[in-house]
């Protein structure tokens, strides 16, 4: 799979408790096809950081990669925005 062709999402990380490993979970919105309401879907990724930076609650940028272990085949290429600390 070539750079230029590479899906990138966003979404919020749900987990960080395993090492190199984020938990991410990914929103989108599609069309109903019959009643046409806007459906909320979500898919739950898992996606490698190399960094250990992602913490839970901050907003992350994946992309698809090779498949880096057995549920594994995104990794983290920017945190979009920290998590806010009450």
């Amino acid at each position: 799979m070539s750079e230029a062709n590479k899906r990138q999402v966003s979404g919020r990380v749900v987990s960080d408790r395993m090492k190199k490993t984020v938990t991410v979970l990914v929103e989108r919105r599609v069309k109903h096809p019959l009643y046409g309401k806007f459906i909320t879907r979500s898919n739950k990724v898992h996606a490698h950081d190399e960094a250990g930076e992602c913490k839970q609650g901050d907003l992350v940028m994946i992309e698809e990669c090779r498949p880096l272990s057995r549920t594994k085949a995104w990794r983290v290429i920017r945190l979009l925005e920290k998590a806010r600390t009450v």
